[in-house]
């Protein structure tokens, strides 16, 4: 099943979780064994597959265990600078948003022409 933004966050959750079962049983290997290659408890590992909401670095140590961490390219790549935005950031990566511009309130009792 293709993940969608008209999908839930647990359905996404859970989504993964089969992936990951899927991925552990085309290498033949139980949960268990994935869960020890991991570092991770048995558990956590069969909560992971159930789509219970792993940490991120749960998630990080069953690919790892599984040898699909280039699905992690995929899940978030490398955010692509165009040379617009380069050009304007004078050649620095950006290290923080900017703050919103407000706009000073005109005070009625102010005005220069009263």
């Amino acid at each position: 099943m293709k993940i969608s933004e008209s999908q839930t966050t647990d359905e996404i959750l859970i989504e993964l979780g089969d992936r990951l079962r899927r991925y552990r049983l085309q290498q033949n290997r139980t949960v268990a064994e994935m869960a020890a290659d991991a570092g991770v408890g048995f558990s956590t590992a069969r909560r992971a597959e159930s789509g219970a909401n792993p940490t991120l670095e749960t998630l990080v140590k069953l690919l790892r265990a599984l040898g699909r961490l280039d699905a992690l390219e995929s899940f978030l790549p490398t955010p692509v600078v165009s040379p617009i935005q380069m050009a304007a950031l004078s050649g620095r990566r950006r290290q923080r948003a900017s703050q919103p511009r407000l706009k000073k309130p005109r005070d009625a009792r102010h005005h220069p022409h009263d």
